[in-house]
């Protein structure tokens, strides 16, 4: 089996053992998370500004796409879900503080870039025979995962999901960080 397709059918699942080691080297101090939230925030803003341009089908276990998203978000990086993940996880790390923090960051950080460029290598194959040309040019002026500055300037004029429907889309995520931040603000307290 390609580890590619591997991991990128099993991306919800491959964060659970760094979640849980996050978990139990969790000691929150004030500091650490405000400045962790304030990642979290940032990470889920762009996560959640993504998903309304590119809908409920970036849940898929199906690589590929049914049309080749450049606006919005994707006008200026190529993986705006996974910059956004990056910073969320990075976040949590602070959130949950501790003396193992500066030692996590960048195995966490690590991890995903790993764990994102095979991901993203299979995505970007398929979406090149795909969308053929039209992918090229996309790929040609927006980078991969740090994002321009200025949006790339293109055809694309979708229109963003509602918030409603977006926050549909987006609940698992929404949930998952409400969920671990509770377990690690709460774990001084019962444990």
């Amino acid at each position: 089996m390609d580890i590619r397709r591997f991991l990128f059918k099993n991306r919800s699942f491959t964060p659970i053992p760094i979640i849980l080691t996050v978990i139990y080297c969790s000691s929150p101090s004030t500091p650490y998370v405000y400045m962790g939230f304030v990642l979290v925030i940032t990470g889920e803003v762009i996560r959640f500004n993504a998903v309304r341009y590119a809908g409920g089908a970036t849940r898929t276990t199906k690589v590929g796409a049914s049309s080749l998203c450049t606006a919005g978000p994707y006008a200026r990086t190529r993986n705006p879900l996974y910059l956004g993940n990056v910073i969320i996880y990075a976040g949590m790390v602070f959130v949950a503080g501790g003396i193992w923090i500066w030692y996590l960051l960048p195995v966490i950080i690590t991890f995903f870039i790993l764990q994102y460029a095979f991901i993203i290598s299979l995505e970007e194959e398929t979406l090149a025979i795909k969308f053929g040309g039209a992918y090229k040019i996309y790929s040609n002026n927006v980078p991969r995962l740090i994002p321009r500055l200025n949006a790339w300037d293109n055809l694309d004029r979708r229109q963003p999901a509602t918030v409603k429907k977006t926050l549909k889309n987006e609940k698992r995520t929404l949930q998952n960080i409400i969920l671990i931040s509770a377990i690690i603000l709460l774990k001084p307290i019962f444990f």
